[in-house]
Formats: C-alpha cells, structure tokens, sequence
C-alpha cells in the first residue's frame, strides 16, 4: 500500500511490515488460485430427488425417487410423483 513517510512516499506491506524506500520500482502482483474445476453431470445421468421406501406397481422394486407438484386448486393436496430406482417408472399418488 502507498504510505507517506519522512513526506516521501514507499510502499509499505501492512501484513508483514516490509517497506520499500524506491516506489517508484516497486510492482505489485497478486496471485490467484486455481479456479476449482467444475464438474460436468450428464442429463439424466444423476437424480437429485429424495430417495424413499416405495414398492413400484411395475418392477416391485422397493425404492423410489419423489417429488410434489400443485397440480389441482390451492386448497386441495399436492400431487405425489414416484420414480422407480430401478426401472424408472412413474406413478403418481393422489393422498
């Protein structure tokens, strides 16, 4: 950081203290780390619902993904989808 003394100004590091009398041939560098790699995930290659003890009408498998969706009036229930783990089968429960 600049910084007035003796009325020249050095560069001064306020973290560790060190000055420089010659401001003019100072540089500052900053280093960046590395971003973090993003990882790419295929459509349809990963499910991101709760998975839940379900026995599926098809298969018999006892897991199943769900997820709500308000598909009738605001003052009934919201509708219950089901997704087979395995066989990725749908089905809905109206309860």
């Amino acid at each position: 950081m600049p910084k007035k003394k003796d009325n020249k100004t050095i560069i001064a590091c306020p973290k560790c203290g060190y000055e420089s009398k010659d401001a003019e041939s100072v540089k500052i560098t900053e280093k960046k780390d590395k971003e973090p790699e993003l990882e790419i995930v295929e459509e349809g290659k990963e499910e991101t619902y709760p998975l839940i003890d379900a026995e599926c009408p098809r298969c018999r498998h006892n897991k199943a993904y769900f997820w709500t969706i308000q598909t009738r009036a605001s003052d009934e229930p919201e509708t219950k989808f089901f997704k087979c783990e395995k066989c990725k089968h749908t089905w809905r429960d109206y309860s």
